[in-house]
């Protein structure tokens, strides 16, 4: 068995308030049932699923409602059993923002018994794999990737499957709960990972403010009785959660810029991920509810609880309680990594985790903007060793080479820079916008030096044609130049021949 010393050092980072003890006093709330669902047909990476159901059509839970477009790409299942109201274009969150995506409208019954499913069986690995994206199972650390995709090692070795309850960005305490409460599920849907990549260790990763996760996981490890499972509490520092943070920090390895954890050897999921899993591999159940972390100051009740993928969060507040007073802002994942939504009609995804809703009264007063004052605060905090300060004059100079020798795709938008900056300066605002105006530069530079590719075979064809001409003509001239030599002579002979017939 590999041999890590399981922690070894986090660069970079900082400390913050949890806000945590808020929703994580009770256990997760299980008899949610809204009375509509709204589900996406785009809740993964990758392209959209294809609606396979009719407007009236009377659904039962667990059912396929949207076929997998391409190969990889994972099924939708209906979360509640009802009748389809409607197939129609919706508001939904995705990828930090709200667009519009084709959604499948279920009006629900009180029929909630999940459609019979029994444990898939495999033949091998390849069978694996397709029955995962069958179950439309994806990452549910945020970036809804899909789970078979990423397990598929392809050519690649994995020695080590990182299982990430780290959950270190403030408010969120949905995989808290979930280790507490399904420590056993979750270390099996573990192994079966690690049976599936073949790695030889899996390390459970939880920050050291989880002592009750810390402590079930310990006693599932001894139920168990693996001794390819270990356990470690690392520090409580924001972002540690992130997966190229933990396998440098378990390791020691730094995953290369554009290259992937499994490119060093390390595969990682979220808790929440591998009890999917383990629902399908033992009761066949597809993703078709995650937790969700419903807090702060807005909410009467704040909670964390079992939601059917589709459910509207104004439902989804009202069971909590409802709004407690007047709400100013509802934030749609963490508060560091979260966004803003200005409304509640939308559906609860596969990647949300969390919901946030802040009073007005506490809303904190925004801060007036001074120039950088260059005190370096920002490099020492940044977990990915970047210059913040520098990419920031390099956003304002427009200089999009500098950016990209900066190592502006590498910022991952924990926003720990903007918590240090004394300036009060939108550092990530201002990043995420330099992506965005470096990525027109690139496709722009793209369009023109195709453009002047496409000029450059043009002139170079049109000039293969001109010589060509100028050959044919030449070649004409000189043809028409010996055929009239050739008459001249001709006429010449005849003449003769006439004048030698007189005689």
């Amino acid at each position: 068995m590999l041999k890590y010393p399981l922690f070894q050092s986090f660069y970079g980072g900082v400390h913050l308030e949890s806000h945590k003890n808020t929703s994580n006093h009770k256990q997760i709330a299980r008899d949610f049932l809204p009375s509509r669902l709204i589900i996406p047909m785009n809740q993964q990476f990758g392209s959209d699923a294809i609606p396979s159901v009719k407007v009236g059509q009377l659904i039962q839970k667990g059912e396929v409602i949207g076929k997998p477009a391409e190969k990889n790409t994972t099924a939708v299942h209906a979360s509640c059993s009802g009748r389809v109201g409607a197939i129609e274009k919706h508001p939904v969150p995705t990828a930090g923002k709200v667009s519009t995506s084709t959604c499948v409208i279920i009006e629900t019954n009180d029929e909630n018994n999940i459609a019979a499913q029994k444990p898939p069986l495999f033949k091998n690995h390849l069978d694996k794999l397709t029955a995962i994206n069958h179950a439309g199972i994806v990452g549910l650390g945020g970036a809804a990737f899909p789970t078979a995709e990423k397990l598929n090692r392809k050519s690649s070795h994995c020695e080590m499957l990182i299982l990430n309850g780290a959950e270190c960005e403030p408010y969120i305490s949905c995989d808290d709960l979930l280790m507490q409460e399904h420590a056993t599920e979750v270390l099996r849907g573990a192994l079966a990972m690690m049976e599936i990549v073949g790695a030889e260790l899996t390390v459970v990763v939880i920050e050291k403010d989880k002592p009750k996760a810390i402590e079930a996981i310990s006693n599932a490890i001894e139920t168990i009785g693996s001794k390819c499972i270990r356990l470690t509490d690392i520090p409580t520092m924001y972002p540690t959660g992130g997966e190229r943070q933990l396998v440098e920090a378990l390791t020691g390895k730094e995953v290369p810029s554009g290259k992937y954890p499994i490119d060093v050897g390390c595969i990682c999921q979220n808790v929440g991920t591998a009890y999917a899993l383990d629902c399908f591999f033992q009761l066949g159940e597809p993703l078709i509810n995650r937790i969700v972390t419903v807090t702060g100051q807005g909410v009467k009740n704040p909670q964390n609880v079992a939601v059917p993928i589709g459910a509207p969060i104004v439902e989804l507040i009202k069971f909590c309680g409802g709004y407690d007073g007047e709400v100013s802002q509802l934030i749609l994942g963490g508060n560091m990594m979260g966004y803003t939504v200005d409304t509640d009609q939308l559906p609860v995804t596969k990647s949300t985790n969390c919901i946030i809703t802040t009073k007005k009264a506490t809303t904190p007063k925004p801060f007036e903007i001074w120039p950088c004052i260059r005190c370096g605060e920002c490099i020492p905090v940044c977990p990915v060793r970047l210059l913040p300060q520098q990419i920031l004059k390099a956003y304002e100079n427009k200089n999009f080479e500098e950016l990209g020798k900066l190592g502006l795709s590498e910022c991952i938008e924990c926003g720990c820079c903007d918590v240090v900056c004394p300036s009060h300066i939108p550092l990530v605002e201002n990043f995420r916008k330099a992506k965005h105006l470096r990525m027109q530069e690139i496709k722009s530079s793209e369009l023109s030096n195709a453009a002047q590719k496409r000029y450059e075979l043009k002139t170079q064809r049109l000039s293969s044609q001109h010589a060509n001409t100028e050959k044919l003509h030449a070649d004409l001239k000189e043809s028409i130049k010996e055929s009239s030599k050739n008459d001249m002579i001709k006429a010449a002979v005849e003449r003769s021949k006439k004048r030698r017939d007189k005689k």
